[in-house]
């Protein structure tokens, strides 16, 4: 007995070795490469958390601008992520007398921790606020155009006046329409657009110290786009012969060669949409925001109101207790809001301050 006891002892423990080293190869198999198998999805997850912020802040200040309150824009400059991951395994034997059988015992056990480090940044200083409040280039807004963005878009959200002809503009007050030349001059330029045929070309000479614009029609250019052409180049006061326009910042054209526009500003963007954000009677009745503004006929978006979060949104905020938000389905509201989002990209916004910094890790 006392033999068949001890042959038992020394079998056991290298029945338990066998077993932990199996699972520790289990486990640092399941472990290769941890950091590589995270990029796919954190990249992924990333990019959206930061376009739904992105969206989300745009259209904050958008409801603030309504209420007269100031715009802040707040950046994240870095993220970092750190993982860890700890894994443990045990095996133990127990031998017992009296012809019972032995019993091995396993365990495992592993800890996951994902810890990112947001660093946000606001975005302050001269540079900025000058970007923010400078008119854009004209020359960006009609690359935009013949980068394939609809005309009418572009044109309705960015330029105050063409060759005199005046834009919408909103105050507190209320809106004023536009010409009805500049709606016309709006509609042939996106039918030319879509018809194909007549190419608009941006042209700027190597000092760049002057842009044109260059209108060229292709030998299978239809009838129908030829006639926008000729009452578009009317509408403008433009030479029916030249194929190369100046184009310059102005409100007047000082010749018939001449493409003269005012744009618009971020700001000034801006602050047409939030007055066509439908604030809540509540709060007009209140006192705390002027009244709805009559709307113009050329509504560049549409930004709702409700007293319960909405289900079908492209983008929701809450403020002053109600929810802000635009409709999944508002197509056209749903191109102005993202056309906006990217129309920082072509303001000079400078150079981000680099302080304050507001780092937030995530425990």
């Amino acid at each position: 007995m006392r033999h068949s006891h001890l042959k038992r002892l020394t079998r056991l423990p290298a029945y338990a070795a066998k077993i932990l080293a199996c699972a520790l190869a289990a486990f640092t198999a399941g472990c290769a490469s941890f950091g590589a198998r995270t990029l796919p999805l954190d990249r992924s997850e990333y990019s959206n958390a930061l376009s739904e912020s992105w969206m989300r802040q745009n259209l904050l200040n958008i409801v603030k601008v309504r209420y007269l309150s100031p715009p802040i824009f707040v950046d994240v400059s870095s993220i970092v992520s750190g993982y860890s991951l700890q894994s443990t395994v045990t095996a133990g034997g127990t031998l017992v007398n009296h012809g019972m059988p032995d019993t091995l015992t396993l365990g495992a056990a592993s800890q996951y921790t994902d810890r990112p480090t947001i660093t946000y940044v606001p975005l302050t200083g001269n540079k900025f606020i000058k970007g923010l409040m400078t008119p854009l280039a004209p020359d960006s807004v009609f690359f935009t155009i013949q980068a394939g963005w609809p005309a009418d878009a572009i044109l309705t959200s960015c330029l105050l006046s063409i060759n005199g002809i005046r834009n919408t503009s909103v105050s507190i007050a209320g809106g004023v329409e536009p010409d009805p030349e500049f709606m016309r001059v709006v509609e042939l330029m996106r039918g030319i657009q879509l018809e194909g045929g007549i190419a608009f070309r941006i042209k700027q000479d190597p000092n760049k110290q002057q842009t044109s614009v260059v209108a060229v029609a292709s030998p299978d250019a239809s009838q129908k786009a030829l006639d926008k052409r000729k009452e578009l180049r009317d509408l403008l006061g433009l030479s029916q012969d030249a194929t190369e326009f100046k184009l310059v910042f102005g409100s007047v054209a000082a010749n018939d060669k001449e493409i003269a526009v005012q744009t618009r500003s971020l700001l000034q963007i801006m602050a047409i949409m939030a007055s066509e954000v439908d604030a809540p009677q509540e709060h007009i009745a209140q006192g705390i925001v002027f009244a709805n503004p009559k709307h113009t006929n050329l509504r560049l978006i549409e930004i709702h109101s409700s007293k319960d979060q909405p289900k079908d949104a492209f983008v929701a905020i809450p403020f002053h207790g109600y929810w802000f938000w635009i409709d999944d389905r508002d197509l056209k509201s749903k191109r102005t809001f993202t056309f906006l989002m990217l129309l920082f990209t072509l303001a000079d916004t400078g150079e981000p301050a680099n302080l304050p910094l507001i780092t937030i890790p995530a425990q």
